[in-house]
């Protein structure tokens, strides 16, 4: 089974693939879509759309998770990642991919064992739960990572 995790923003989404396969956990491949600030809102939201659809394509996933908008001190940046979650959500419904959705403390817990765990803590956990040589970057490619294992980890 390929589980896509997700990030989402509108300057930058991060992703990360992840196979499961009679208990073997394997990641697939991780980044980031990245979207110019120089452009329209409307032109980012179609650029995430058509990413996101190409990932979907590649990698022929049998869930999407995404990181839940647990809740926005910034409320302008609250309302722009809202807007890359839904075309990220019409993108998954327009291929019949189920989405699950996992608050921040719920990644947290799932990978660390706490819902308090830093970003360094998750990072290393990523590398080591995953096996890789080095810390995936940037940071939000390493989100989406540990947003895909979560969702690996609950339905276990």
């Amino acid at each position: 089974m390929n589980v896509i995790g997700i990030d989402p923003g509108l300057a930058t989404v991060g992703f990360g693939v992840i196979r499961t396969e009679s208990g073997n956990i394997t990641p697939i491949s991780y980044g980031c879509i990245r979207t110019s600030a120089d452009k329209q809102t409307p032109q980012r939201l179609l650029e995430i759309f058509n990413e996101i659809t190409s990932l979907f394509e590649k990698y022929n996933p049998e869930v999407i998770a995404v990181e839940k908008l647990f809740f926005s001190k910034n409320v302008t940046n609250g309302l722009s990642v809202s807007e890359a979650r839904g075309v990220i959500f019409l993108a998954a419904e327009l291929h019949n991919i189920p989405i699950f959705e996992y608050t921040p403390n719920q990644v947290k817990q799932a990978i660390t064992g706490s819902g308090k765990a830093d970003k360094k803590q998750m990072q290393e956990m990523i590398k080591r739960l995953l096996d890789l040589d080095e810390i995936p970057k940037p940071d939000d490619a390493a989100d989406g990572l540990s947003i895909a294992l979560c969702h690996i980890n609950i339905m276990r």
